[in-house]
This record gives C-alpha cells, structure tokens and sequence, in this order.
C-alpha cells in the first residue's frame, strides 16, 4: 500500500476545502493500492475554515489538522504539514480548487521513472494580472540568482517523493524558499503539463507585501549573488567617478574659462547617493535575517493538532 500524503495550507478557504477534500477522496479511491491521509494547515484564517476542516476531520480520521497560533504565509504552513507527513509521496497543494486534481496520476507518474520532484505546469494561468507578473518577476529572478533551468517551472501543485520532504524539513531557518529548497535538494524535477483550473469560490489573498516578500525571499534565501553585484556596481561607479574626475581636470587645464556645473553636480549626488543606500539597504536586509535566524525566530507555531493522536500513541 503506498500512502499519499496531502499538506494543504488554509487560508480564507472556508468555502472551498470541503469540496477540495471530497475530489481527493474519490480520485485516491480510484486505485486500491493508494492510501492517502490529508494534512490541512489553517494559517491562522480570518474566517471560518478551522470550524470545516474540524468538523472533516470528525467524518474521516484521515483528515488531519494543524491550527497554527498566528499567520505565517503559505511557506511556513507548508513547512508546518511537511514536518507532520508519514506518506511515502507528499503532495502540495492549494485549498482554493485551482490544482487540478483529476491529473493526479499523470503528476505522480515522473515518480517512478526517475524523477523525485513532479510540479504542474500551466500553460495559461488563470490568475489576475497583478499575481502573473509577481509571478513572472519572481521567475525570472530565480532563473538569475538560483541557477534556475528557464523551461522548469514551480507551481501550487508539486509531488515529492518522501526523502525529499525529509530533507526540505531540515531547513531550520525562518525563511524558507520551496523552489530553492528543491533546488539544492535535487536536480531530478520534471513538469507535467495541465490545465490550471478557476478558483472554487472567492479571490486571491496575494497582496503586494506579500509579492514583495516573496521576491526578496527568492533574492537573499540561497544566494549572495545580490551582494557580489553590489560590489560589482560599487566598483564600476567608483572607477566611473575616478576617470569623470580626470577628464574634468583636464578640461578645466585646457579651457579654464569652463563653469562649474551645479546642476551636473546635484544629479550627481542624487545618482551616487541612491546606488549607495541601495547598497546598504541590500546588506542590511542579509544581516537582519542573520540576526533573526540568531534569535531562532520560528518557521511556524502549532497551537493545536488533530487527527495525530494515533501517531504520538507510536511514539
């Protein structure tokens, strides 16, 4: 029996799990040498999810909870089911319905051809125009900073096989960056083409603080790469200023009838200053994570948890 385990972050999903729960049901049904357990992770939801998913929980003990204490994005809630799972393939996934759950078999089949990574790729992502370019952005910038492959893509709906979320797991720090972390876990990542479906019900939570989070996450995660172009920039401006300044002395020996430029000078200051505090503020946000990976600020805090009871009478 090979048992499917489902980590599902919750958020403004009140509507939509019950439904997201019963498709994986009946699909794992369709073949008898699956089980498959289903950890759903409330990430401190404004609404009434947590009521849903206990009351699910009550109906199949298969359903298992984790209440986290407060919001700690999508990342930290899927760290949260990853460290709870016990299936021998972990499948991530959102709560609004729009992971086309009816292509399981098709996503989990790289997994016995090699691959340890199989993600979902979407031809057409049926999101708002704002969440498609935070996504573009943030494709870009991994395929700079992390060595991405520019045809792989990263997507809600991703299987693993079970020691690579063993390993994703190890990650301690309070800034985890999923494609990153399957990035230097393993180079075995396929996609599998599918249609990405319309959201069950309700809009996208994703903000502009959190797109901006994410960017500077995938950005400073698992690369100094943002540090060494700031040298490089430093360098280029400093030499820059350097031949400015002689070739300025030099006219001004040539010709010394040359005004000053205040103008010129200004722009100057405006241009140098700025790359500077863009310098400092980039080192700066590399120090704030060192001193709050110091302070050992956690990935998530679990309030409750349901449905493991089983699990903890093993131990």
């Amino acid at each position: 029996m090979i048992l499917l385990s489902f980590v599902i972050p919750c958020y403004g999903s009140e509507k939509t799990i019950e439904s997201v729960y019963k498709e994986i049901s009946s699909k794992v049904a369709e073949k008898p040498e699956y089980d498959y357990e289903i950890i759903a992770v409330n990430d401190c939801s404004p609404d009434g999810v947590l009521s849903v998913l206990y009351h699910l929980n009550a109906q199949n003990n298969k359903f298992k909870v984790i209440n986290l204490a407060r919001n700690m994005n999508r990342l930290g809630a899927v760290m949260a089911g990853l460290n709870s799972t016990s299936g021998d393939i972990v499948i991530v996934m959102d709560d609004d319905g729009q992971c086309p759950v009816e292509r399981l078999w098709d996503l989990l089949e790289p997994l016995d051809h090699g691959f340890d990574v199989s993600i979902a790729k979407y031809p057409q992502h049926k999101q708002t125009l704002f969440k498609h370019f935070g996504t573009w952005v943030n494709k870009k910038m991994t395929e700079i900073v992390l060595k991405r492959p520019p045809d792989l893509e990263f997507t809600n709906f991703t299987a693993m096989k079970k020691y690579i979320a063993r390993e994703i797991i190890q990650y301690p720090n309070p800034y985890p960056y999923m494609t990153g972390l399957l990035l230097r876990t393993t180079k075995y990542i396929t996609n599998v083409v599918m249609e990405e479906r319309e959201r069950f019900s309700g809009k996208t939570t994703f903000t502009f603080r959190k797109m901006f989070s994410m960017w500077i996450n995938g950005l400073t995660a698992f690369s100094v790469l943002p540090l060494r172009i700031a040298t490089f920039l430093g360098f280029v401006v400093s030499t820059t200023g350097f031949l400015l300044g002689l070739i300025f002395i030099i006219r001004k020996l040539i010709r010394p009838d040359i005004a000053a430029g205040y103008s010129s000078i200004i722009v100057s200051i405006f241009i140098l200053d700025g790359i500077v505090l863009l310098i400092l503020g980039m080192v700066g946000e590399y120090i704030g994570r060192i001193y709050i990976c110091l302070n050992k600020s956690p990935q998530y805090v679990i309030k409750d948890k349901v449905g493991f009871e089983d699990r903890e009478k093993e131990k």
